[in-house]
């Protein structure tokens, strides 16, 4: 038997500057808030999150999914970024599927965004771009765009 979601995907991102992160993601990416939660140290060891505690931000996009922001009361050093994104073990990136790549890369290097794939779409096989970037605190963001995106998701209904 498999796990049977009830409501569309949320990601947890661990983060140093909550404010920072919270702007970035609201204000460039687009998402809008829900909720703002502090839990303190007992609940957060509890829960394997943090030994002290932390506050966690809801943030949604227009098709309901939606990403915590987590911030420990005491920030951790930050890790050094991997070149490359597969050199990095367990490393995990957020997809943006964009109907427009070339403005979304626009508008993020007006945001002082820089891109690990260069300021300009890649062609990874025929109808498919894509660029890769880091947001404020050194998470990798893809951006992609397809020729025809009912090829590839022809579960979704326009």
């Amino acid at each position: 038997m498999s796990i049977n979601m009830i409501v569309p995907l949320e990601v947890g991102i661990a983060c140093r500057d909550l404010p920072k992160l919270r702007r970035f993601y609201e204000e460039v990416m687009g998402f809008s808030f829900i909720s703002e939660i502090r839990i303190g140290a007992d609940k957060a060891a509890q829960s394997a999150l943090s030994a002290e505690g932390y506050t966690v931000v809801r943030l949604q996009t227009n098709y309901g999914e939606r990403i915590k922001l987590l911030a420990p009361n005491t920030p951790p050093a930050a890790d050094a970024p991997a070149k490359y994104i597969l050199d990095k073990p367990n490393a995990t990136y957020l997809t943006f599927i964009v109907e427009d790549i070339d403005a979304a890369i626009g508008k993020l290097l007006e945001a002082g965004i820089e891109f690990m794939t260069g300021n300009q779409r890649v062609e990874v096989r025929p109808g498919v771009y894509l660029a890769f970037c880091r947001d404020p605190e050194g998470n990798v963001l893809e951006l992609v765009q397809y020729t025809d995106i009912g090829a590839y998701r022809a579960d979704l209904k326009k």
